[in-house]
């Protein structure tokens, strides 16, 4: 549920109190370990913490022209939500699981959101320890060489597969229309 706030403080007075306490602490936490060099503001219609341009003039692939998101806080219809975009580049998420195993608490977890109804359900901790251990350069760094992987395992484009299959009949034509030796009586 995207919100229409431009500011935090805006996003944070729309929400019902209990929303509103459990995603404070949760944003005061993360204030507590972000690196200097991230940015928080509205995107995405929520709470967000991200490379700003100038950093990182690039942006986000999916829009150049957003800063590039590292983490996200957010109320959603049935539950609120920390999108941790940085778990899931390299060996952070098993990571990130095992940590949030061994507090006891349920994870809820889709591909870089953990879910959750009450503050109580959230290893701040654990949130924490990755906010805190990612500089806005590493996540650059972590960020670009993913987008790297990600194009070298991309398949190839149709169109460059048909060029090969015209390429390869026109060969085989050009082949077959090479005369053949004709035999001497």
């Amino acid at each position: 549920m995207q919100s229409k706030a431009t500011t935090v403080e805006q996003y944070l007075k729309e929400l019902p109190e209990d929303r509103r306490a459990a995603l404070s602490a949760i944003r005061s936490m993360i204030l507590k370990n972000l690196d200097k060099d991230f940015e928080e503001g509205i995107q995405y219609g929520m709470i967000g913490y991200y490379v700003p341009h100038r950093i990182f003039p690039d942006g986000y692939h999916c829009d150049p022209r957003q800063p590039l998101p590292f983490v996200s806080v957010a109320s959603q219809k049935n539950h609120m939500a920390v999108y941790l975009m940085c778990i899931y580049m390299g060996q952070s998420e098993e990571q990130f699981r095992s940590a949030w195993l061994r507090t006891g608490k349920k994870l809820d977890m889709g591909k870089s959101c953990i879910r959750f109804r009450k503050l109580e359900d959230v290893a701040l901790d654990v949130i924490a320890g990755v906010i805190r251990n990612v500089t806005a350069k590493d996540f650059v760094a972590r960020y670009q060489d993913e987008l790297q992987k990600s194009a070298a395992n991309k398949p190839v484009k149709k169109t460059a597969r048909v060029a090969a299959k015209k390429a390869v009949k026109k060969s085989t034509k050009s082949a077959k229309a090479v005369p053949k030796k004709v035999k001497k009586k």
